[in-house]
């Protein structure tokens, strides 16, 4: 009788640059469409892959990769925003809040693929609560599965799932 060890099907994370070169695009798709300002998509999008070779020694199964990184990225986000929410307060955004204003009186959007119907559609996902709008966007944009995007925010996947729907009701009542 051998002593056979049982083995473990765990695929070991691909090498760090594999892991960019496949998941770079989305990341970045994901970082735009959270910010809406490429320079600051480009600021997060470094820090998302600093932080990610900096802790990748400690990943253990390339499961969890994908979700890792998107919660990397929606963390940076979400502090970025926490930051600005700071700086907004000591310093008013005037021409935010008028150009914000005129668009309200001019009437209500149709979403018809224009780039009026775009802009509205933006500012709508931006003044969605955050896990809300964070998981819309990894949802229908970045196409994660709802486990993926509970492991990203840090929820289960029924908490996930209740967030999109929120954020889809939301963005209908607003339309």
């Amino acid at each position: 009788m051998t002593d056979a060890m049982p083995t473990f099907n765990l695929k070991l994370p691909p090498p760090f640059e594999d892991a960019v070169k496949t998941m770079e695009r989305e990341i970045m798709r994901f970082l735009m469409r959270s910010t809406g300002d490429r320079d600051d998509a480009m600021d997060l999008f470094q820090e998302t892959w600093l932080r990610a070779y900096r802790a990748y020694p400690t990943l253990q199964s390339e499961d969890g990769l994908r979700p890792w990184i998107f919660r990397i990225a929606s963390n940076l986000c979400r502090n970025r925003a926490r930051d600005r929410m700071r700086r907004g307060r000591v310093i008013s955004n005037e021409s935010a809040d008028s150009e914000s204003e005129s668009l309200e009186h001019r009437g209500t959007y149709h979403l018809n693929g224009g780039p009026e119907g775009a802009l509205h559609l933006k500012r709508s996902i931006a003044r969605l609560p955050g896990k809300q709008g964070q998981a819309l966007m990894m949802r229908k944009f970045a196409g994660l599965e709802y486990a993926e995007i509970g492991t990203a925010l840090n929820c289960s996947a029924e908490s996930a799932r209740a967030c999109v729907y929120q954020a889809l009701k939301k963005l209908r009542i607003d339309e």
